[in-house]
């Protein structure tokens, strides 16, 4: 034999054969080439084992090299591991002033303080969160609307400043907020510490004001538009991002929620589906549609920003970029429900009003409506080993490594993608889950298969502009 033949994956794509290696590298070849691949027929010569050998699926005398090779960048993919924790949310309140029709949290009554965050308890979460090892420290204030147990936020974010004069970790804070509540009080107090804004904005007015209605104001748009232009005022043009959630109201109109992006100021939208968890899962029959009608609307926007950015506008989508980040350069993302292991806990955990603590956003949500599945632990009944270092947690994150799970295993996409426990649970019924069946593989696989089929045209246009979103740098066509 010429060569060896190294773990690889494969599909067809577009009338080719898609392979890629263990670290996500990848390549076409013709249905001729890869015929003589398996068999071991490709010569030296050939551009295909030319091709192969640089993307290390094939190797001559020099495997011990190649594997080196492989491994290092095999580090470089899982670098996210050494880190452990870093991201870590905090529920300040269950209590809301919106009615949004896809809450996924089972919001509580605006008047019931018993669902508040003490300050008892929030001690012990930012003692619980500097007693994790990563240097990066993000924290999270949500809710409910986190805005209306605003003392709480302080005294989190003032003990945290404080105990980070020692340790110098590089520390950071967003608030998620539907911003009504906020008020320039706050916001001068802000304004002295380092906070970033993430709000929700549904598209246009009607849209907006259909899926996220306030208690007693009929116009809920027109009032967050203030608040925004209020944030920016004081915390600065970048201090604010904003999320949309699409819903059976909002799918057809992704072009008119991009363009009120645009409007407003936004460099970036991110076309996210509906989660099913908490109100939203509860009435699903009224806001839910099939997935595939998502990916055909999702690829649709993306033309549009795409031609948004031809006729030279730098305007990016948000989960195109994580994906192409994962595809064109040897890192992983920070987004934790793309990762394998699963994120859960070991990259973002989130503490509940009553101390409770959660390998997820998403377990949390389950836990609101009864579900405590995903409950690992409470930050003044147990200690920081006991949370993150015990046996059931162990036991999740073995259990959400896609390289060994049933389909994800043999997928030719396995290094662009993740597996989420509490995704396949809440879907499902268990962690596993079958993926020939899962709505979260079906989309996320082809977005995927989108993007691939995007960049195999090899547009040097269309590159700049993918490279221009990852890099978050725009360009000049």
């Amino acid at each position: 034999m010429t060569y060896q033949i190294l773990p690889h994956r494969f599909d067809k794509l577009r009338g080719n054969v898609f392979l890629s290696n263990e670290v996500g590298e990848y390549l076409y070849l013709s249905n001729e080439e890869f015929q003589k691949f398996i068999e071991h027929k490709l010569l030296p010569e050939d551009n295909a084992y030319k091709n192969l050998k640089s993307k290390q699926i094939i190797a001559d005398n020099h495997i011990n090299e190649v594997v080196e090779m492989l491994a290092t960048k095999y580090r470089t993919k899982k670098h996210f591991l050494t880190e452990f924790t870093a991201l870590h949310m905090v529920v300040i309140s269950l209590r809301c002033n919106s009615n949004c029709s896809y809450c996924q949290v089972s919001k509580k009554d605006l008047t019931d303080i018993s669902f508040d965050m003490d300050k008892k308890t929030a001690k012990k979460v930012v003692e619980r969160i500097f007693e994790s090892p990563s240097h990066n420290i993000k924290i999270e204030f949500q809710g409910g609307e986190p805005l209306l147990n605003f003392e709480t936020i302080k005294y989190i974010i003032e003990k945290a400043e404080w105990i980070n004069l020692l340790q110098k970790r590089n520390l950071e804070f967003v608030i998620c907020t539907n911003l009504t509540s906020i008020d320039e009080k706050m916001l001068q107090w802000l304004k002295g510490h380092r906070i970033y804004i993430s709000t929700s904005i549904d598209g246009p007015k009607e849209l907006h004001n259909l899926n996220r209605p306030l208690y007693n104001i009929e116009n809920s748009f027109d009032l967050v538009i203030e608040k925004i232009n209020l944030c920016r005022e004081y915390l600065g043009q970048d201090s604010v991002s904003a999320l949309m959630t699409t819903t059976s109201y909002t799918i057809n109109h992704f072009n008119e929620i991009i363009d009120k992006y645009i409007e407003l100021g936004f460099d970036s939208v991110f076309l996210r589906s509906l989660n099913p968890y908490g109100f939203a899962k509860r009435d699903k029959h009224k806001l839910a549609y099939p997935m595939n009608d998502f990916i055909e609307s999702y690829k649709k926007g993306l033309d549009y920003i795409i031609d948004i950015n031809l006729k030279g506008k730098y305007f990016s989508e948000g989960y195109a970029t994580i994906l192409l980040t994962r595809i064109l350069t040897p890192f992983s993302t920070g987004y934790v429900d793309l990762q394998s292991p699963a994120g859960i806990a070991i990259s973002g955990v989130i503490y509940d009003y009553d101390g409770d603590v959660y390998v997820s956003d998403e377990g949390r949500m389950l836990a609101s409506v009864g579900d405590k599945t995903f409950k690992i632990g409470n930050v003044e009944s147990n200690t920081y080993q006991e949370i993150f270092n015990g046996k059931y947690l162990h036991e999740l994150i073995e259990n959400s490594v896609a390289e060994s799970l049933p389909e994800c295993a043999t997928c030719a996409y396995l290094s662009y993608c993740g597996a989420d426990p509490v995704r396949n649970y809440s879907e499902q019924g268990d962690i596993i889950g079958n993926r020939t069946i899962s709505e979260i593989c079906n989309k996320n696989k082809s977005i995927i298969k989108h993007l691939l089929s995007l960049l195999q045209k090899n547009d040097e246009i269309l590159n700049r502009i993918f490279w221009s979103w990852i890099t978050r740098k725009s360009f000049e066509v």
